[in-house]
């Protein structure tokens, strides 16, 4: 039974696609997560490149350092999936360009790290089509406290985070944490695209 389950979301799931406005400690992991559960397209936004400072929390490897993280990002995931389809944008979105980067995803998940990129992205996609999901992330800095980590639901917007402890010197952003909050993003995004299964298997 779980067996056939687990195959018929993944069927559900490779016809799917989903956006992912940031590639870094957020984006890179999420998408990887979502690529190991079977979801077929990804386009993929980030304008940066890969630094040193990344490789503590985010999916890409020393060697490609200087690399744009797209690049370096889609070379991960076909890694884990070979046939994944996948679109590259190195760019900086601004809102129209948002919306147009988009447009065909079923669902998006925000991952910038800048809380004004953040607030134009939520706005834009949701101004241009208010019933598509858009997954989002707030108050990801610092270690420990799990238990403050939640998921709020408003509308077509999700929010995942404890949405109070921002990145600053005294709470930098750490791999468990931020890749906690990565992976309830992706956990979020297989439930909007599969709604409740019959059966959950391990």
């Amino acid at each position: 039974m779980n067996a056939r389950i687990r195959e018929q979301a993944r069927s559900l799931l490779s016809a799917r696609r989903v956006g992912l406005a940031g590639a870094g400690g957020l984006g890179s992991n999420c998408a990887a997560a979502l690529a190991r559960a079977g979801v077929g397209h990804l386009v993929l936004a980030d304008f940066d490149r890969v630094s040193p400072d990344n490789l503590d929390r985010q999916f890409f490897f020393l060697e490609q350092v200087g690399r744009l993280k797209v690049d370096a990002l889609a070379e991960n995931l076909r890694r884990i999936d070979a046939g994944l389809d996948l679109t590259t944008l190195p760019e900086r979105l601004d809102a129209q360009r948002a919306v147009a980067a988009f447009a065909d995803c079923d669902v998006v998940v925000e991952a910038l790290d800048d809380a004004d990129a953040k607030a134009m992205l939520i706005e834009a996609l949701l101004a241009d089509r208010p019933g598509r999901p858009v997954v989002a992330a707030s108050g990801i800095a610092g270690w420990g406290a799990s238990g403050q980590l939640a998921v709020r639901k408003s509308g077509s917007l999700v929010v995942i985070g404890d949405e109070n402890l921002g990145v600053d010197g005294s709470h930098p952003p750490m791999a468990p944490r931020v890749g906690a909050v990565a992976c309830l993003q992706a956990n979020e995004v297989l439930e909007i695209l599969l709604g409740p299964m019959e059966e959950a298997g391990a």
